[in-house]
C-alpha cells in the first residue's frame, strides 16, 4: 500500500523564495496579511501554486507584523473569530480570482502554540475558518475540538523543530528549539512521517529552499508518496 505524506512551508512572508519553495512543496500556507504578507504576494503564490498544482492553506495568525505573530497576545475570542474570518476571507477571494480554492487553515507563531492548550482561542479560529480542514500539531486542543466539530483534521510534524518530551515544541528561546543542518532535518522527516499526515519546513529560514528539497529527496527515497491531501 502506498504511504502518502504531504510537504508543506509557510509562503508569501516577504522573507523567502516562494517560487522556488513552490516546485518543492505539496501545500503552501499562504500568510493572509495578519503577521507578514500582501494582496500582491497572496496573488503571485495563488497564481503559481493553481499553476503547479500545489494546495493552499489559510495561514491566520494574530494581528501583530511588528514581531512576525510570534508574541502571544490575550485578545477577546470574539475579535479573533472575526480576525481569523477576516484572513480566510481575503486568501479565499484571491485564491478564487487564481482559479483555485483554499483547502484548509493552520494557525502561525504564537497563535499555533496558544491553540494547544487554549480551548478559548482554539474554539475561536474554528468559528472563523468556517469548516475548512484544520492542520495542526497533534494532541492539541484545536484538533481534538475540530475533531468534536466533524472538521477534518491533518497531524503536522516539524523536521526542523525540537520537541519537548511532552509532544510539545521547544520554544525558540530555548536551546535545541532550531535545526538548521538539510540533512538533519530531513532524517527527523523521515521520521515524523510515520505519525504524521504533514510536515513542514519553515519557509522564513534561510536555508528554506535546500532543507525543502532534502525532506522530499529523503521521504521519496524511503517509499513515501509525497502528495497533497
Amino acid at each position: 500500500m502506498t504511504r502518502r505524506i504531504d510537504l508543506n512551508a509557510d509562503l508569501g512572508e516577504e522573507v523567502t523564495d516562494d517560487a522556488a519553495l513552490l516546485t518543492v512543496v505539496t501545500s503552501a500556507n499562504v500568510a493572509c496579511g495578519y503577521h507578514a504578507g500582501t494582496p500582491q504576494t497572496m496573488r503571485f503564490v495563488c497564481e503559481e501554486a493553481a499553476r503547479l498544482g500545489v494546495a493552499i492553506g489559510a495561514q491566520v495568525s494574530y494581528l501583530d507584523r511588528e514581531n512576525f505573530g510570534r508574541r502571544p497576545l490575550d485578545i477577546a475570542p470574539a475579535l479573533l473569530e472575526q480576525q481569523v474570518l477576516d484572513q480566510v476571507g481575503v486568501l479565499v477571494d484571491i485564491a478564487e480570482a487564481a482559479g483555485t480554492d483554499v483547502s484548509y487553515v493552520k494557525p502561525h507563531g504564537a497563535l499555533y502554540n496558544r491553540v494547544v492548550d487554549d480551548e478559548e482561542q482554539a474554539s475561536a479560529v474554528l468559528v472563523g475558518s468556517g469548516s475548512l480542514p484544520v492542520l495542526g500539531l497533534p494532541g492539541g486542543a484545536l484538533l481534538r475540538l475540530a475533531v468534536d466539530a466533524g472538521r477534518e483534521i491533518r497531524l503536522e510534524g516539524f523536521p526542523d523543530r525540537g520537541y519537548t518530551p511532552e509532544g510539545r515544541l521547544v520554544p525558540r528561546d530555548q536551546p535545541g528549539a532550531l535545526i538548521h543542518d538539510p540533512e538533519a532535518i530531513a532524517a527527523h522527516a523521515v521520521a515524523l512521517a510515520e505519525s504524521v499526515d504533514s510536515v513542514c519546513v519553515h519557509g522564513d529560514s534561510p536555508g528554506a529552499v535546500v532543507a525543502a528539497r532534502a525532506v522530499r529527496r529523503a521521504l521519496e527515497i524511503e517509499g513515501w508518496d509525497v502528495a497533497r491531501w
